[in-house]
């Protein structure tokens, strides 16, 4: 099973890009996207589907905001849109599709970028969705976790760790969650596979055009399973030189 997350920034945007080109090139077979800014009625996805996948969306309400889509070659036993968390689910955060045993999350966190009203509900939804995640283990234990997860975890997943640790996606708050989450029995599986690895991102900020050319970024897309899959993880990459978007797309190969 070849899983990829990639935060596309607006999909219209990344189909003027060649988005369309590259998913002909069978890179993987299911690709969990967010912040699709689009509803599937907004998008030409019969050509998506031409190539192969279905297709399920889980837009926002307010129109040109977050929202995630599953496209799979693989076709879900079962779709659930939503984590029945009111707010969460009027911003279109997270999609989920079973297929056999495995149960796949495509969920794009909140950012707290733009001011303490946003960076307290960060904090209120990944309480939120741990527990979420922890309930839902009771009936389905095989879990794959994919997304924009909004936080760097260690000094590792950032360039600059000392002059970023008062900023959202690396204060102490977030990280300390990430450690929690962790420890709940989930494994980042690009960091399980590539313990050491240094210099390996996902998003580079547009606000500074040089720095995806210097390589300035920051780890915050993760492709995380629990730990009944650990013997399962097979490969974990990262593809910096897919470029339709200030992210790129992160790649877990899981066996099946």
């Amino acid at each position: 099973m070849r899983i990829l997350s990639y935060n596309v920034n607006g999909l219209r945007s990344a189909l003027s890009k060649g988005f369309i080109d590259w998913l002909k090139t069978d890179p993987a077979d299911i690709v969990c996207l967010q912040e699709i800014k689009a509803t599937k009625e907004n998008i030409d996805h019969v050509v998506i589907e031409e190539s192969g996948f279905n297709t399920y969306w889980f837009s926002a309400q307010k129109k040109g905001y977050s929202g995630v889509a599953i496209f799979t070659k693989i076709k879900p036993d079962n779709v659930i849109y939503g984590s029945n968390i009111e707010q969460s689910d009027f911003e279109g955060r997270v999609l989920r599709i079973d297929i056999g045993e495995v149960t796949i999350i495509n969920a794009y966190y909140p950012s707290g970028t733009t001011g303490e009203i946003r960076q307290a509900y960060k904090y209120q939804w990944l309480d939120e969705f741990l527990l979420f995640l922890n309930d839902l283990r009771k009936t389905r234990s095989k879990l794959i976790i994919c997304g924009d997860y909004n936080i760097a975890h260690r000094e590792i997943d950032i360039h600059d760790p000392k002059g970023n640790k008062k900023t959202s996606g690396f204060l102490p708050e977030e990280r300390a969650w990430m450690d929690k989450f962790l420890s709940n029995g989930y494994i980042d599986t690009f960091r399980f596979m590539n313990p050491n690895k240094a210099h390996c991102y996902s998003w580079w900020s547009r606000r500074f055009p040089t720095v995806r050319l210097q390589n300035k970024g920051w780890r915050i897309d993760y492709i995380c399973v629990t730990e009944n899959l650990k013997d399962e993880i097979l490969n974990a990459e990262i593809f910096p030189d897919v470029q339709h978007s200030d992210h790129c797309p992160v790649y877990a190969e899981i066996k099946s």
